[in-house]
């Protein structure tokens, strides 16, 4: 059976005979093959106004599945974790699959933002963490103090359902598509919240994810799956004390002072795991355990560093998408592609640190963008006037 992709394109007819190669030539270089190439060349982007006519018509592809976006429709009810951006235009969306469209090596890198609009906070948007007063853990105080390992442990246990719960949304699965289509050719991202995972890409995990856990001191790791099992046995009031966020009074004692934060966080009364959480220790050593995720104040691992810089290096466009690009082991990246020749474009709601020297910037959500890029140009029929 063919798996589905939905695009809209009236004039192809595709058939469970149809080869893969035929059918992506005729979809992303409007049935003119265009041979691979090796050298740099920058991205021009035309003025002209351009018309595009969308249909729904279903295409179906060999090899490339359809993957749905499931986000529980209750799951942002009363959250205003994604900031306010007009639609974009269709200037806007002509541009972005100019860059795609014209590149032979491109490299994209995620952020924060393509998160938030499935549930998951970020921390510098208007709406994000650091406007309630919240600051995040660091490397250094993790390490050191027993007690703020305790408060960590003790609000990412009690989210981690809600976490868990976010499901890929509509940017996730254009990107899942473009990649399967053969359109990306290295993706990067800083989340940790493996939703790309789950649309079906396979980025390299820049800052880490929270789905293992690892040592610190022999480098063991493992599913934290495991390690929420092992804290429900050292800590069995905890699971009741959860459960009664949903079914019984917040912020009571049968709750451990829990109360649920709009943006999705946890937040506990301290005399509650101060002194009565506890937390694993290595199965193998008896060390610390801590999210195998890059935290404030650490850095990102040499060869995971090397392998990022060295896409950037080597690619023909650069597309960051969602991120501020305010940390250093982001923004480095974006300026290594830069300086190497390649073009850089943004989607981002609100300032970058690269607005200054990027080709293309576009102020969008990509949840409403990229889904509109899949049916442009080649892929849809643009008629120029």
């Amino acid at each position: 059976m063919l798996s589905r992709l939905l695009l809209p394109f009236p004039f192809i007819s595709v058939t469970p005979s149809t080869s893969r190669p035929e059918v992506l030539r005729s979809f992303f270089t409007g049935c003119k093959f265009r041979q691979s190439f090796s050298q740099r060349r920058m991205i021009t982007f035309s003025q002209g106004p351009v018309k595009f006519v969308q249909t729904s018509r279903r295409i179906s592809i060999p090899g490339v599945p359809v993957r749905e976006s499931r986000t529980p429709t209750n799951f942002l009810k009363d959250k205003k974790m994604v900031p306010q951006a007009d639609p974009p235009s269709a200037e806007d969306v002509n541009h972005l699959h100019q860059l795609i469209d014209q590149s032979a090596k491109l490299v994209v890198l995620t952020g924060a933002g393509i998160s938030t609009e499935c549930g998951i906070p970020d921390y510098r948007s208007p709406n994000g963490a650091y406007s309630t007063g919240f600051k995040p853990i660091t490397h250094q105080e993790f390490v050191r103090k027993s007690r703020a390992r305790r408060r960590y442990w003790a609000r990412s246990y009690a989210g981690w359902r809600r976490f868990t719960a976010a499901q890929p949304g509509a940017a996730h699965v254009a990107l899942a598509s473009l990649e399967q289509a053969g359109r990306i050719n290295f993706m990067i991202t800083q989340n940790v919240d493996r939703l790309h995972h789950r649309a079906g890409s396979n980025p390299l995990e820049l800052h880490g994810t929270v789905y293992s856990v690892i040592c610190l001191d022999c480098g063991f790791s493992f599913c934290r799956d495991l390690f929420q099992d092992e804290v429900k046995v050292l800590n069995p009031k905890w699971a009741a004390a959860i459960e009664s966020l949903d079914h019984g009074s917040p912020g009571s004692d049968k709750s451990f002072g829990m109360k649920q934060r709009p943006d999705g966080d946890i937040e506990i009364d301290e005399k509650f795991w101060e002194e009565d959480f506890h937390i694993p220790t290595c199965q193998k050593c008896n060390g610390i355990l801590k999210p195998d995720v890059v935290f404030f104040g650490d850095n990102v691992p040499k060869e995971r560093a090397d392998k990022a810089m060295e896409v950037a290096r080597e690619c023909d466009a650069f597309l960051a998408l969602g991120s501020s690009l305010m940390t250093m082991s982001a923004f480095r990246l974006v300026r290594a592609a830069h300086e190497a020749g390649a073009s850089t474009a943004i989607v981002n709601v609100g300032k970058t640190r690269a607005d200054d020297f990027v080709s293309l910037k576009i102020n969008a959500r990509l949840g409403e963008i990229l889904p509109r890029v899949l049916n442009t140009g080649s892929l849809s029929i643009p008629a120029l006037r």
